[in-house]
């Protein structure tokens, strides 16, 4: 004879389980749900002095977002960023950082020359530089180890790499005796650069002189005027102004035959003839470093100032031909890279 009994019993007992665990389930859910749903949206802001459709802007741009990628934050899932681009317009770095500092954001990036007039507009959000000079000098830092206020971040070189530049030009061109070193008077950086160079030019028998412009027409008479006499070279040195007028230059520098060391690789890939800088890359996913621990609490003031860690040399051989320069192999040797 067969018993329905405990069969009903088994059933009902699997219904209860069956349904606590339904319960269960539904209540986790929600606040699975609300767990994602309320990761926190950190807001930072960045403003750079270059323009946002420049190939290499775009570079340092993407290797700043990757930085922050590996340290677990993603731009719509647990960050926001605001950005705007002055493209070298003083104005517009002006109003740009004032509509950033009424964003609120948590912390800042400043490309170049812009961090001066974000200083202005707050002295309170937290601001990390890249790109910058001289912090000291500028007045943006109180010192490097203890920058003291609330920006902190990443020189663009220390001031001895300037007198290299003299002696790449005397190295690539020997025959060269006259140098003009376009110099941004406007900053204190321009002033910096120029006074290494100068102090370098006696051991490499080199007169040296500053090239002053603000615009394409001075550039234009200035290039002219010194490539009247034989014997000349140039030096570009690290200002947005002349990544600005970059294509002017190089042109400029094709036309009257003239040797041209710059202070970035860009400027030999667009047809330039050698470069020695750092690694720009490699200093924004750094910054992206500095930005995360400011998420996380740590105060600028306590961030030291760093340096760049790394640096290369670049050079066009086709440009250098197109000169009647040989390249030495001394030169060949050291770059990172080689354009033919």
């Amino acid at each position: 004879m067969i018993s329905f009994g405990s069969g009903r019993m088994a059933i009902g007992i699997a219904r209860r389980q069956f349904i606590s665990a339904a319960s269960g389930a539904a209540v986790a859910w929600p606040l699975v749900a609300r767990a994602q749903q309320s990761e926190r949206i950190r807001r930072i802001g960045v403003l750079s002095g270059v323009p946002a459709d420049e190939p290499e802007t775009k570079a340092l741009y993407t290797a700043f977002l990757q930085g922050l990628q590996q340290l677990g934050w993603t731009e719509g899932r647990n960050l926001r960023i605001d950005s705007r681009w002055a493209a070298g317009n003083a104005a517009d770095a002006r109003k740009y950082s004032e509509e950033l500092v009424a964003l609120a954001p948590e912390v800042i990036l400043s490309i170049g020359v812009t961090v001066e007039p974000l200083l202005q507009a707050t002295h309170t959000i937290p601001i990390v530089f890249a790109i910058v000079p001289d912090p000291v000098g500028s007045g943006i830092v109180d010192s490097l180890s203890r920058p003291g206020g609330n920006a902190t971040g990443f020189t663009m070189f220390e001031y001895s790499l300037c007198g290299k530049w003299l002696e790449l030009l005397n190295e690539i061109a020997p025959g060269v005796t006259r140098a003009a070193v376009f110099r941004d008077s406007a900053n204190t950086a321009g002033i910096g650069q120029f006074a290494v160079i100068q102090s370098v030019a006696p051991s490499v028998g080199v007169d040296v002189s500053p090239v002053n412009a603000h615009d394409a027409a001075e550039i234009e008479r200035a290039v002219a005027a010194f490539a009247r006499s034989p014997n000349g070279g140039l030096i570009v040195t690290a200002s947005a102004l002349w990544v600005f007028h970059r294509e002017l230059i190089i042109a400029l520098a094709a036309r009257h035959k003239l040797p041209v060391v710059y202070f970035q690789r860009f400027f030999v890939a667009a047809g330039g003839l050698i470069s020695y800088g750092p690694n720009f890359p490699e200093q924004f996913r750094r910054a992206a470093g500095y930005v995360d621990r400011i998420l996380k609490g740590e105060k600028p003031a306590d961030l030291p100032v760093q340096a760049p860690t790394k640096y290369e040399l670049a050079v066009n051989l086709k440009t250098a031909k197109a000169l009647g320069l040989t390249v030495p192999q001394s030169i060949l040797a050291r770059a990172d890279e080689v354009i033919e």
